[in-house]
């Protein structure tokens, strides 16, 4: 097999440690050597790559993905594309995804039953490129639900991205078809959510129906993954042992003290960019900042910060992305997730990176040979043109992301910089809503 050094490097190895110079020497698809300068690695190597003192990091992980939402203002718009176009746009954003450094993604409902699961044996099979991949069903919801866009003249299902159930006999077909097609795990609604024009602290899941899912995905040895916004669905995941739980907003403190009981189960995705960017960025689409507040965000905002920061503190697992593919977040900007986590969470530019690679691989249940760079690991690593823990903006530009390896092999190499213009750059420093002053914390 063929050995690749990279060279002249700043490392962060995704372990949260300081970052050291060296280099890392690839055999095949995996990182078989990291040296600390002076040592080297490349008289080892048959090829070189000369990082010219560029950072370099583990791959990342998007905890939350959506790569069937398609960059529009509507959540009707997503089930409004034919399957046909629908499934060449998740290759499409796949790519994006890999072009901008995230290696591994878990898959956070697909808007029609197979998309998830047809993108990622794509992938597998090198039909297509994109990160590492776990394929979620549609969001199974009940009558009513998030998901639900039915109309009185139409089949329930018609207009809408979810599957609807009512009672757990539907709940056991639905998890039973879902594996059929080949899911990794399975996505439930367990709370709503203000743009569906469902109130986020409501539960309308029954626990009969909860239970009846997670016994069949067990069942089939699949997890499940729920969106839970309420304080009681957040309740629900840790009762039935939900393993990935997404947004949590309203989590009180019997709830964080369940999910901190159970810290080594769960894994919070909260999705806080969608979060921000609708509370603030989403003008444009007719969600004024005045909107967002009275539709429920700017409160769900300050009860998240609030909630999310207690958890970090507390040692639960809290880890990037979520809904990215809206007009105001479009795909390829998920980064900006790991700004938000220092503004509204407080975790430092270190912390931030470490739930993006090493706590990225814990998610993909493979901890042990992804998110961080050392001997045996797999070789899905990063190289940015400039510091992302002085500036986590960096991370959203294009231009920036200098290489990306995937599984041993190069799937980008920028030779020369790119325009400043041609960056997905978006705000990243701002914090209208807390005023807290918080000022980013830089490891020495």
């Amino acid at each position: 097999m063929k050995k690749t050094a990279i060279t002249n490097v700043a490392i962060f190895d995704g372990s949260g440690g300081a970052v050291f110079k060296g280099e890392v020497l690839v055999e095949g698809n995996r990182i078989v050597e990291v040296a600390r300068f002076p040592n080297k690695t490349s008289g080892q190597a048959d090829q070189i790559i000369d990082g010219k003192g560029k950072f370099l990091m583990p791959g990342m992980t998007e905890a939350h993905t959506h790569f069937s939402w398609n960059d529009q203002p509507t959540l009707a718009a997503i089930q409004m594309m034919p399957p046909e176009e629908h499934i060449l746009w998740c290759v499409e954003v796949a790519k994006r995804y890999l072009d901008m450094g995230w290696t591994s993604a878990i898959g956070a409902a697909a808007a029609k039953a197979r998309l998830d699961v047809v993108l990622r044996n794509a992938i597998s099979a090198g039909q297509c490129v994109g990160p590492r991949y776990l394929a979620g069903s549609q969001e199974i919801t009940t009558l009513g639900g998030l998901g639900d866009n039915s109309l009185p003249h139409l089949p329930f299902q018609e207009l809408s991205f979810g599957h609807i159930v009512s009672g757990p006999e539907e709940v056991r077909k639905a998890v039973r078809m879902f594996c059929k097609y080949g899911v990794d795990h399975l996505k439930i609604n367990l709370s709503g959510e203000y743009i569906a024009g469902i109130p986020a602290e409501l539960s309308p899941i029954s626990e009969e129906e909860i239970a009846m899912l997670t016994t069949e995905a067990r069942r089939y040895g699949k997890r499940v993954a729920a969106h839970a916004r309420s304080s009681e669905s957040v309740k629900q995941c840790v009762r039935h042992g939900i393993e990935m739980v997404f947004h949590a907003s309203f989590a009180d403190e019997e709830a964080l003290d369940m999910l901190e009981a159970n810290k080594d189960k769960h894994f919070i995705a909260p999705g806080i960019g969608w979060l921000v960017r609708t509370s603030f960025h989403a003008s444009e689409y007719g969600i004024t900042p005045a909107v967002a507040e009275k539709m429920g965000y700017k409160r769900e905002l300050e009860a998240a910060s609030e909630s999310l920061s207690k958890m970090h503190r507390r040692g639960i697992r809290v880890l990037p992305g979520g809904d990215y593919g809206f007009a105001w977040m479009p795909h390829g900007t998920n980064a900006n997730d790991l700004q938000y986590f220092v503004d509204y969470i407080g975790m430092t530019p270190t912390e931030a990176l470490v739930s993006a690679t090493r706590l990225g691989g814990e998610i993909m249940m493979r901890g042990h040979e992804l998110g961080q760079i050392k001997p045996g690991y797999l070789a899905d690593l990063v190289m940015v043109d400039g510091d992302p823990l002085q500036d986590l903006s960096i991370l959203t530009e294009p231009s920036r992301i200098a290489m990306v390896m995937q599984d041993g092999t190069v799937h980008k190499q920028l030779r020369d910089p790119a325009p400043a213009d041609a960056a997905l750059h978006l705000p990243q420093s701002e914090n209208p809503l807390l005023d807290r002053g918080v000022q980013e914390a830089v490891p020495a």
